[in-house]
């Protein structure tokens, strides 16, 4: 099953994106804010779980997406995670212009056939 990791500091987001995510059998790990995602992804645990594509949120507090996003792109083991930026902020994309990990950009509101749709191919990308 795959899986994906849902960055967002709006709890309401994480939990329409996960059922959206479960209803098309892919497995979907939370997280409210980038520092929460980076000790998940970074974690000595034996057990820890990568996730096959990322939706990531910009504005967040504690680690905010743009600087999660730079972080996995300087980690071997992380950058080939394709991140889907999910933004209210259309301009931001101009920050990740030269980012290798950016699968692609969807703008809040987003239509929930369209992020589904992103996110198969992220994952399809991958194999």
């Amino acid at each position: 099953m795959s899986k994906v990791m849902v960055v967002d500091d709006e709890k309401d987001v994480v939990y329409l994106i996960k059922v959206l995510l479960e209803r098309e059998k892919l497995e979907v790990l939370e997280a409210y804010n980038g520092l929460e995602a980076y000790n998940k992804l970074t974690s000595k645990d034996p057990g820890k779980v990568l996730p096959d594509a990322m939706i990531l949120d910009i504005m967040m507090p504690e680690m905010d997406g743009y600087t999660l996003q730079s972080k996995l792109q300087e980690m071997d083991d992380l950058n080939h995670i394709p991140i889907i930026i999910l933004t209210a902020k259309g301009q931001m994309k101009d920050l990740f212009e030269l980012a290798s990990n950016i699968f692609a950009f969807v703008e809040k509101p987003f239509e929930p056939k369209n992020l589904v749709k992103i996110v198969k191919d992220a994952i399809a990308s991958k194999k």
